[in-house]
């Protein structure tokens, strides 16, 4: 049995019957084992857990208690030092040494990541004194293999958006005998991290990580790089069998057998394309049922859109087990084992017939009753939540009872907040907490659902990555719809008896009307039992963002918001274009007949003053360049085209003094599109 120091934590370590590993794990298998997604379906030789160490708020030490939902979790100052111990209290210059973790037992580093910190990292691997890695905390947490890359013949590069993931790093470091990570630096400036990492618990032969490991498994690293950069185009399936093809119509409140197999086999790969009259509304209201040997109810159960991590509606992203185009083609690369058979039907709680088509790309596959798992995707939605700050609540992803490992999430949430900031109307300040096995606190416990994402700072762009993404977020900031999806691969949860996965719902303010659905992705051996409700018509019916206009309130204070059609000089290339993601329900979209084009708003400013001037505009397929002036000088420049997506941003500009009185904003078409979509102008006083 290994030992492990996790200091506030009791984590005990479950050991389970498992064969030794057929090969030494290495850095070079870690890597390969990034893209196998074969792997996940079987219960792990040897066994390990997954452990995270991370700057949450140590107050929070009893599930329930007073402090269960503390927030100072890495801005510095906070109450306990965010580490599970004091190594070094500080001296005059502030300086002090803090224990990240301390393994005893062999591992691997998995997965890291940081929104910022300051000071040093020391990691030092089987109790050298020599660590192998001495430097900034933020260059290991953001970039941990850059360091040893440019000295094995690796291009740098070929770690962004491959190895390096937004904010996380997936740069597998194995150890034999123990891991010990301290930083040093000053608790009072910021320190945000996660350090996860496997703990194997059965006999392993781990070779510890060195250096020159890049160099030895440079074939390996170049080509894993590769197949994430373009997962979808890339992936290299297994199987050599033609594809089962399925096509079916399914009328409102049938529900239809799409396809039939027979076993043993696995769905390697799994495409499916929805068509209806309205199909945004298809892609929720159909569910997706793939049922392996004689379930009673679908190991998967989710609606089609949901599934495939696109919802709501088709938001285009690629990743390792999906990919989602923009023509709506759906690809799922979740293995899917069965023991005998596999059924996938298509049940339609929608009041328009459905179309299905698509195909299942069937892999030979042994199933194994000592370690095969079959695969499970869980889905549920909570509508009207009254979501507060002070009063945060744990939402449930999964509860289950078995055997098994997590292997991923998405959240889908709508956010009514009218605040056009993301410092009023972010919804996920709240910290993941999953519980394995016995854990009577977390051993996952995190700092934020962006961080869980791997993203910081409550960012509202569009972002895809192999494991992570987040591929709608209406706007303005975080309002209105906002996906986010996160695959455990290489950092997969296995338990032994169960997992209990909850996210905090904390907004920054009061906010009425969310809706929050999830999907929690899991495999398990048969027997398993989760919370799992069946999917009912009014889990799925239509959601529609509420009438909204920007309020001046968090970090929107002290402003006063104009629309644009209020604002206008008269002109004939206008129309005001109807929809509930704009204020008032509508946008003002001119349509400039050439590149040179000028429209002007009158701005008044009651008081003189500094200000900043921020136009709210749509981002479209049908927009194209701008740049904004105000009183003649250029305030920025910006595309506005989006080929797959209708969102909104409010535009950062400089602050800049302006009297009282009349002032003139002028937006200049520059080129591409055919048309310019502008909500409101937001002037804020500094």
């Amino acid at each position: 049995m290994i030992s492990v120091l996790r200091i506030g934590f009791a984590v005990c370590l479950v050991m389970f019957p498992v064969a030794a590993s057929a090969e030494p794990i290495t850095t070079g298998t870690l890597v390969n084992e990034m893209v196998d997604m074969f792997r996940l379906s079987e219960a792990r030789e040897p066994d390990y857990r997954t452990l995270q160490f991370s700057s949450y708020d140590h107050q929070s030490s009893v599930p329930g208690g007073p402090n269960w939902f503390a927030n100072s979790d890495g801005f510095g100052g906070e109450p306990i030092p965010n580490f599970e111990a004091v190594l070094k209290e500080p001296g005059a210059d502030g300086i002090g040494e803090y224990l990240v973790c301390d393994i005893q037992g062999a591992g691997a580093i998995v997965r890291v990541w940081t929104a910022a910190i300051e000071g040093t990292l020391r990691v030092y691997l089987d109790g050298s004194a020599d660590p192998v890695y001495d430097g900034s905390a933020q260059d290991f947490l953001l970039h941990p293999w850059t360091a040893y890359a440019q000295k094995a013949g690796l291009e740098p590069s070929m770690l962004d958006g491959t190895f390096y993931q937004r904010n996380a790093a997936y740069c597998p470091m194995p150890f034999a005998n123990a891991c010990r990570i301290v930083w040093i630096g000053d608790v009072k400036k910021i320190h945000f991290y996660q350090v996860q990492l496997r703990v194997y618990e059965g006999p392993a032969e781990v070779v510890t990580f060195r250096a020159e490991d890049l160099k030895t498994h440079a074939e390996s690293i170049r080509r894993v790089s590769g197949i994430l950069k373009s997962p979808g185009a890339t992936w290299p399936y297994h199987s050599k069998e033609t594809s089962r093809a399925l096509n079916v119509s399914v009328e409102p409140g049938a529900r239809v057998e799409a396809l039939s197999l027979d076993g043993p086999g696995a769905i390697e790969r799994l495409t499916l394309r929805v068509s209806a009259k309205d199909p945004v509304l298809a892609l929720r209201q159909t569910l997706l049922h793939v049922t392996c040997d004689g379930s009673t109810w679908g190991q998967v159960q989710a609606p089609v859109g949901d599934f495939f991590g696109a919802a709501p509606g088709v938001n285009p992203y690629d990743s390792v087990p999906f990919t989602v185009e923009a023509d709506g083609t759906m690809t799922c690369r979740f293995v899917m084992p069965y023991a005998k058979n596999a059924k996938v039907y298509f049940e339609n709680l929608g009041a328009q017939a459905v179309t299905v088509e698509g195909e299942a790309l069937v892999a030979p596959y042994t199933w194994n009753d000592d370690i095969s798992m079959h695969f499970r995707a869980r889905w549920r939605i909570d509508h009207g939540l009254t979501a507060s700050g002070a009063e945060p609540q744990d939402i449930p992803f999964l509860v289950a009872r078995g055997v098994g490992a997590y292997v991923g999430s998405v959240s889908y949430v709508l956010n009514p907040n009218d605040v056009p900031s993301p410092g009023g109307n972010w919804w996920g300040e709240g910290d993941e907490k999953i519980f394995v096995d016995n854990d009577v606190r977390p051993s996952t416990f995190g700092t934020g659902s962006e961080d869980y994402y791997n993203y910081a700072w409550s960012s509202p762009d569009i972002f895809v990555f192999p494991y992570c993404g987040q591929p709608r977020n209406d706007g303005p900031a975080n309002r209105g719809f906002v996906t986010n999806h996160r695959w455990h691969v290489l950092d997969d949860l296995p338990f032994g008896n169960s997992i209990a996965f909850y996210m905090e719902l904390f907004p920054h303010e009061l906010n009425h009307g969310m809706a929050y659905g999830r999907i929690g992705y899991y495999y398990a051996r048969p027997g398993a039992i989760d919370d799992h409700v069946t999917i009912a018509p009014e889990d799925v019916r239509p959601q529609v963002l509420p009438p909204w206009e920007p309020a001046a309130r968090g970090a929107a204070s002290n402003s006063v918001f104009y629309q644009a059609e209020e604002v206008d000089e008269p002109r004939d290339d206008v129309i005001l274009e109807k929809a509930a993601l704009w204020a008032r329900g509508g946008i003002y979209r001119w349509s400039p007949k050439q590149e040179g084009d000028t429209a002007v708003f009158t701005i008044p400013i009651a008081e003189a003053g500094r200000y900043v001037v921020r136009p709210a505009l749509g981002l479209d397929a049908k927009s194209g360049k701008i740049t904004m002036f105000v009183d003649d000088a250029e305030a920025g420049s910006w595309d506005l085209h989006d080929a797959s997506r209708v969102m909104e941003r409010c535009m950062d500009t400089a602050p800049r003094d302006l009297t009282k009185g009349d002032h003139r904003i002028t937006i200049r078409f520059d080129s591409g599109g055919k048309s310019v979509p502008i909500d409101f102008f937001w002037i804020q006083k500094q």
